[in-house]
């Protein structure tokens, strides 16, 4: 089935060599140059991914991303002027999926994208395929009793006290990947190899930031204990109390 992707883009001499790169490829590609334009598309008819200009007239690429993910976790891909690290962390912590910095090659954007939905259509794949497991019942949390933190790999989800977190699809990946081997110490470069192995530009930074989102949400569903431990100069991991 063909993708069908979402451009966001003002300059329309950008927009048209995109348009003609990603179409090329395959893609069916609706391109729009107004941030309500995107919103109201994406409410419409959710497309398969998203490439999003930061910088546009009525508005900006972040709160175009913050209004799709109350509902989506489609991948997102930013493009941007701006090359200052703060700015591409802030996407990586709103959960784009990859930034892109002007100016760049439409062969490079559509190398990204295409890597991004393969990685998408493995985890669908591996979804499918997987069992759903209990872990973390040591872990203290609000309700006493009850097993803090469930992993549902069929499903791709994360329940905490029974309840399905809303995690970006890198928040769900990096806690999974900590949820399977409690205890164990992870590197940054580990996370990065095994969560991050298909996003490029992404720095040892990006770890950190999900990190600190992922323990924000844990505690918005009641775990006491600080569930995701940081070890200076090692890394993080998942711990549960003796």
């Amino acid at each position: 089935m063909t993708a069908r992707i979402l451009l966001l883009e003002d300059e329309q001499t950008i927009a048209d060599t995109l348009l003609y790169a990603l179409r090329s490829e395959g893609f069916e590609v609706e391109h729009v140059s107004l941030a309500a334009q995107a919103i109201d598309v994406f409410a419409r008819q959710a497309p398969d991914l998203a490439i999003l200009d930061v910088g546009v007239p009525d508005g900006n690429g972040f709160d175009v991303c913050k209004q799709m993910r109350k509902s989506s976790d489609l991948p997102i891909v930013f493009l941007t002027a701006r090359g200052e690290e703060i700015d591409r962390i802030l996407g990586l912590e709103l959960g784009a999926d990859d930034y892109v910095t002007k100016p760049f090659s439409p062969r490079e954007v559509c190398a990204r994208v295409k890597a991004i939905l393969r990685r998408s259509a493995r985890q669908e794949v591996q979804g499918e395929s997987s069992t759903a497991s209990r872990v973390g019942a040591g872990v203290s949390g609000a309700s006493g009793d009850e097993a803090a933190l469930a992993l549902d790999e069929t499903n791709q989800r994360i329940r905490c006290r029974g309840e399905a977190m809303s995690l970006t699809r890198y928040e769900y990946l990096l806690l999974a990947t900590l949820l399977r081997r409690p205890q164990r110490i992870f590197s940054r470069s580990e996370l990065m190899d095994m969560v991050w192995a298909d996003a490029l530009d992404s720095s040892e930074r990006t770890v950190d930031a999900h990190v600190k989102l992922v323990r924000a949400k844990l505690r918005e569903h009641g775990l006491t204990a600080e569930v995701i431990q940081t070890h200076r100069n090692m890394g993080y991991s998942l711990q549960m109390p003796a």
